[in-house]
């Protein structure tokens, strides 16, 4: 059962919010003094406070409240507060709010109008503090993946990155070929680097090929070497990925794009360890972990017959699929910050930019768009015009409501603030701005 701690001097207000609540489920304390309030905060489990504005006899200026409500900030930054409020300390509870207070009532309050802020607030409570534990959580994980495994400065804070990297420490140490999937940019290469760095072949090289580069009469000598005079122009005998792989790892990024042909020498290969280089006639033996990577649906070009079914499983030892970057989107800002030029920083509207991009491109787009970014910026701060995304300048940014928006949505939610704040997309500090702006009263 959610609590609320009443601060106020008199117990006629306490009884009162007591009654109110306890018919809503949600419990009263009272603290009849600030020090009290004070105290009782320190024990914890509170959800929400309700405080006066004054306590001492014939004290009308609103300063103890003030006093109170920046202690309150002070030490527990994200506790909701309510002011209770009469219309003589109504400059100083918009001063509040403006200063982080969640809402302000005035005295007499309006019953239903208290508890819907109320329970509003306690539920946003509830939220913020999940998420906050969510988020200490998770970075106690990524401290222990940092301590025990080699990340090779891989820079992510999304869950589903951090669950990406955890399974491939944990079988970074099998043996098992590993197919590594995922778009075009979205890092596979690095996926692949961290599974080298952590298996029982870190000593070894870590040797990378591109077989969507690879020329199709090209293939096998780049993979298996080929001996002086095999081929025109073959003056010298020539080492293969797979020779220079040994006692490493082999990355064979975009394995869909290799033909029939290369697929059934390297199955031979995976099967036996052995192979001949172009020309020759000694077999060489070589001990190497494959990691293979693509964009492409193997499954799919199996069946369509344009990739060997029995390679396919040959590679599938084990998959880590890698989402594109719009998937993982907690990633976008820490990679983003990681590119930036020192001494550059992003405008808040950069940031709201950068998450907002789709990125087609993902990580490799993001980098690009970045470094860019930080040569046109001409000082420190990098704005969103600096990025060149499409409609990144604001397009897409609410429009400001105007104040008969203001007004209807206020009357929507029966003057509670915090209410009216979420459906117009605003905080509440900047609601208050703008009715401020516009001249509309609370009321």
């Amino acid at each position: 059962m959610p609590t609320i701690l009443v601060i106020d001097d008199n117990p006629a207000v306490a009884t009162a919010l007591d009654v109110l609540f306890a018919l809503h489920d949600i419990q009263v304390e009272h603290a009849s003094s600030p020090d009290a309030g004070l105290r009782r905060l320190e024990r914890g489990d509170i959800d929400l406070v309700i405080q006066d504005m004054n306590f001492e006899a014939d004290t009308t200026s609103g300063e103890e409240g003030h006093d109170l409500f920046q202690d309150i900030r002070r030490a527990w930054p994200d506790l909701p507060v309510i002011l209770l409020t009469a219309w003589t300390q109504l400059e100083h509870a918009v001063e509040l709010v403006k200063a982080g207070a969640a809402d302000y009532i005035g005295k007499p309050w309006d019953d239903a109008k208290l508890v819907a802020s109320a329970a509003n607030l306690i539920e946003l409570h509830d939220l913020q503090r999940e998420s906050l534990r969510h988020r200490q959580a998770s970075r106690t994980r990524r401290r222990q993946l940092a301590a025990e495994y080699d990340l090779r400065g891989f820079v992510y804070e999304d869950m589903s990155s951090e669950r990406l990297l955890a399974l491939a420490c944990q079988v970074a140490r099998s043996r098992l070929p590993v197919l590594v999937t995922g778009p075009n940019g979205s890092g596979k290469e690095r996926i692949a680097e961290i599974l080298h760095a952590n298996s029982g072949f870190a000593k070894g090289p870590f040797v990378a090929v591109n077989c969507g580069a690879l020329p199709a009469d090209l293939i096998e000598s780049e993979l298996f070497g080929a001996e002086a005079g095999a081929y025109t122009g073959a003056t010298r005998t020539r080492i293969g990925k797979f020779e220079a792989a040994d006692g490493g790892t082999l990355f064979l990024d975009e394995i869909g794009t290799l033909p029939l042909e290369g697929q059934s020498r390297l199955l031979r290969v995976l099967e036996t360890g052995r192979f001949t280089r172009l020309g020759g006639t000694r077999e060489i033996e070589v001990s190497v972990r494959i990691v293979s990577a693509t964009n492409a649906d193997l499954r799919a070009m199996v069946a369509a017959g344009t990739f060997r079914e029995d390679l396919y499983y040959r590679l599938d030892g084990i998959t880590l699929a890698i989402a594109p970057l719009h998937e993982r989107g907690d990633d976008i800002l820490p990679l983003a910050r990681h590119f930036l030029a020192e001494g550059k920083q992003f405008s808040e509207a950069t940031e709201r930019a950068l998450r907002r991009h789709p990125w087609p491109g993902n990580v490799r787009e993001l980098r690009n768009v970045v470094q860019r970014a930080c040569v046109i910026a001409p000082g420190e701060i990098v704005m969103p015009e600096h990025l060149q995304l499409p409609e990144a300048a604001g397009p897409h940014e609410q429009a400001e409501p105007d104040a008969d928006a203001l007004r209807a949505a206020l009357a929507r939610h029966r003057g509670v603030i915090a209410q009216a704040a979420a459906e117009l997309g605003l905080s509440r500090q900047a609601l208050y701005r703008r009715m401020e702006r516009h001249g509309i009263g609370r009321e």
